[in-house]
C-alpha cells in the first residue's frame, strides 16, 4: 500500500483531517497499515503549489516516489465570477510525475503550476458527480484510496494535455515559515551576474519597498538586519 500525503487549506482543522482519514481508510482494501499524513496550506493556490513542489523535491531526493500519493485540496472557487451552483469546484485531475509519484486534486488556479515540468501523464476524472461542498470527503477520498491500492487502472480516466495546467509567470511569495522567513519563487539564477555578496538590494512586495543585504546564507548578516539569500 502506498503512503498518502494530504496537503490542503483545511488541514489545520483536526476534525476535517479525521473525517478524511476515516473516509480514505473506508475505501481501502485493508486499512490496517495505512500511512496518512497532513500538511496545512492557505487558500492561496500559489502557496499550495510551492508546498507541493517542495514536498515532491524531498520525495524524489530522499523518499519513495513509486510508493507515494499526494492529494492536494486547495480550491478557493475563483474559477467563476458568478454564484456557483451546488458549490461546484475546479475539475478533478490525476497525474503521474516522471518520477512515479501520483498526485490528485482540483485543478484550481496555480495548484500544480510549479510541478508542471515534472508531469508525465495528466488525466481528468469524470466518474462521479463533481458538484458538492465536500469534494475532499466524497470524491477525493475514494480516488486517493484507489491510488494507494495500485488500482489506478480501474478508474474512469480521460487523458488531457499538460497545457491544461497554467504557467506561473513572475516572482511571488511562496511560503512564510514558522520563523517568519519569506520564501519566494525566485531562484539563484536571478541573482547571478546582477549582485555580489554584500550588495544592497531593493525588495518590493506589493507597494512596500525595503532594502536588504545580499548574503550567502540566512545568517550572513548581523542580528536585526534584513537579508536576502539564494
Amino acid at each position: 500500500m502506498k503512503k498518502l500525503i494530504v496537503l490542503a487549506d483545511w488541514a489545520s482543522d483536526s476534525l476535517t483531517c479525521q473525517e478524511i482519514k476515516i473516509s480514505v481508510e473506508g475505501f481501502l482494501k485493508d486499512s490496517k497499515y495505512s500511512n496518512i499524513s497532513f500538511v496545512s496550506s492557505t487558500p492561496s493556490t500559489i502557496h499550495t503549489s510551492y508546498l507541493i513542489n517542495q514536498i515532491v523535491e524531498d520525495i524524489e531526493r530522499f523518499g519513495q516516489p513509486l510508493e507515494t500519493v499526494i492529494f492536494q485540496n486547495t480550491d478557493p472557487r475563483l474559477h467563476s465570477t458568478q454564484s456557483i451552483e451546488k458549490a461546484a469546484g475546479a475539475p478533478p485531475v490525476i497525474m503521474k510525475l516522471k518520477s512515479g509519484i501520483h498526485l490528485l486534486g482540483p485543478n484550481a488556479g496555480y495548484d500544480f503550476s510549479m510541478i508542471k515540468s515534472r508531469i508525465d501523464e495528466l488525466f481528468t476524472y469524470t466518474g462521479v458527480n463533481e458538484k458538492g461542498q465536500f469534494h475532499s470527503r466524497d470524491l477525493y477520498s475514494k480516488l486517493s484510496a484507489y491510488l494507494m491500492d495500485y488500482l489506478e487502472d480501474d478508474l474512469d480516466l480521460e487523458e488531457i494535455g499538460i497545457d491544461n495546467i497554467p504557467d506561473l509567470v513572475g516572482h511571488y511569495i511562496g511560503h512564510i515559515d514558522n520563523y517568519g522567513n519569506i520564501k519566494t519563487t525566485m531562484t539563484t539564477e536571478y541573482f547571478k551576474g546582477k549582485y555580489e555578496y554584500g550588495d544592497i538590494v531593493d525588495l518590493r512586495i506589493n507597494q512596500v519597498v525595503k532594502k536588504a543585504k545580499y548574503v550567502p546564507n540566512l545568517f550572513g548578516g548581523i542580528p536585526g538586519e534584513l537579508v536576502v539569500y539564494p
